[in-house]
């Protein structure tokens, strides 16, 4: 174990979760759609925001940009406007922060599809 794993775990026990950067980071990702938008934007790069919506599938259009919005407030996505009318063109994609984050999206997937009790053995 590395020593700021040690010393994150001496926070949280004198301080509570909230001094944590576990729970700094959840604060970040936390939501129904925020983990599956960076998932799609890893996967697919730049995509839209209609794109996304079908790719969540049970999502709203108003949930859906909520997300999008606080993403890129934390700075975790990037949205590019083209300018284009009619329709505006947005695309969202990783900004560099977030590709960080990328071994984490990985280590997820990885392990899911490890403990899925429908899984296929992976060669």
């Amino acid at each position: 174990m590395n020593g700021n794993l040690k010393e994150e775990k001496k926070v949280f026990a004198a301080n509570g979760i909230k001094n944590t950067g576990f729970y700094y980071t959840k604060s970040l990702i936390q939501g129904k759609y925020k983990l599956p938008i960076l998932y799609c934007l890893q996967l697919d790069g730049p995509t839209r925001c209609n794109e996304l919506l079908r790719k969540m599938e049970t999502a709203t259009f108003r949930s859906l940009t909520k997300a999008l919005k606080e993403l890129e407030a934390d700075g975790l996505i990037i949205r590019k406007d083209y300018g284009e009318i009619p329709p505006p063109r947005v695309e969202y994609s990783l900004s560099e922060r977030s590709r960080s984050l990328e071994p984490v999206l990985d280590a997820f997937c990885l392990w899911g599809q490890e403990h899925r009790e429908d899984a296929v053995p992976m060669d």
